[in-house]
């Protein structure tokens, strides 16, 4: 839990986490090679000195690790792990529901787990989703549309296949609707990230909770415009977090474009762990204020209490999470790492 310099306790629920497996001996081909160097890449540029990893670590970290940079010396009350395949990249899988739930079985009460699916298969998507609400009662799926199957190089929202999926996820009670709608990743297309397709789910699917995660940068005002008509679309913040250390005004910038068409209570902060650690992320954004000049033009602020809301309130709300109840739990399971 964060305590902010006044003392208060702050709630935080990092909607953006991952437990992958990105070393040389889980890379199928070049393709994982290239997406775990790019990745890297944005870990080097964009995080302070102080913060960077030696490049094996974060290829692949252990469930010690992730426990450690999360709850121990980070902030985070609760982590979401968010699921993505890249099967035609990674021998095993980059980041397996399976061994997502392994690491986090260990401390259930402070982890949630989301699947993935891929329309492109057909029945065996249905099929798959079927499994991941039966085996591990998913509460949500993180959904890659750039990422490549066989002679396809993406996916949208919108087709037919998907439609289908959405359709049983809603049956099923999975509502909250996780999209990578951001930069792109060597070898991943550009295009396919593309906002267009959430403005169709968006409207055809309106008891489920579309979160657009690092708000379609960057084509932030593409997804703003989508946002702001859409009850049921939400910003996730991974990616856009890190422009606080390496480019604040901009970061001013974006947050307060957020804030005058999507809105304080439809925000999420994510880390994007392993990508970056939420320690620095989150004392940063609770002591960042947005620069007179940008938050006069547009009519916004950044208070304490719409950075609670950010940092853990919002997810909370949409996943059904009664943040006193939670609290009581978690003091009843003080953090602690295995070897201890």
């Amino acid at each position: 839990m964060y305590k902010a310099p006044n003392g208060k306790e702050i709630f935080v629920l990092d909607g953006h986490t991952h437990f992958w497996d990105g070393s040389p001996e889980n890379q199928k081909n070049i393709h994982g090679k290239q997406f775990i160097d790019c990745f890297y890449a944005y870990h080097t540029n964009l995080s302070p000195p102080e913060q960077l990893w030696e490049k094996a670590r974060f290829e692949k970290y252990t469930e010690d690790d992730i426990y450690r940079d999360l709850f121990v010396d980070g902030p985070d009350d609760m982590a979401i792990i968010q699921s993505t395949y890249l099967r035609d990249f990674y021998k095993d899988g980059f980041s397996s529901i399976e061994r997502s739930t392994s690491m986090a079985s260990r401390h259930p009460e402070r982890f949630i787990v989301n699947g993935a699916f891929d329309p492109r298969d057909g029945e065996k998507a249905l099929e798959y989703i079927h499994y991941m609400k039966e085996e591990f009662d998913i509460k949500g799926v993180k959904m890659y549309t750039a990422e490549w199957n066989g002679e396809s190089k993406g996916w949208a929202l919108n087709d037919p296949d998907a439609y289908r999926c959405f359709e049983l996820c809603e049956k099923l009670g999975i509502k909250n609707i996780h999209v990578h709608k951001g930069p792109t990743i060597i070898p991943l297309n550009k295009d396919a990230f593309d906002v267009h397709d959430v403005d169709y789910a968006a409207t055809d699917f309106q008891n489920l909770n579309w979160i657009i995660e690092h708000c379609g940068l960057p084509r932030l005002d593409d997804f703003c415009w989508i946002a702001v008509q859409e009850t049921n679309v939400y910003g996730g913040l991974a990616v856009a977090l890190p422009f606080i250390h390496a480019r604040p005004r901009y970061f001013a910038e974006v947050i307060a474009e957020l804030l005058f068409w999507v809105g304080e209570d439809k925000l999420l902060f994510g880390s994007d762990y392993a990508i970056w650690t939420p320690q620095w992320l989150v004392e940063k954004f609770w002591n960042f204020q947005i620069p007179d000049d940008i938050a006069q033009e547009r009519g916004v602020q950044l208070t304490d209490e719409i950075k609670e809301k950010i940092l853990g309130l919002n997810a909370a709300r949409i996943y059904d999470i009664d943040v006193d109840a939670k609290k009581k739990t978690l003091a009843g399971a003080p953090v602690q790492i295995a070897a201890e």
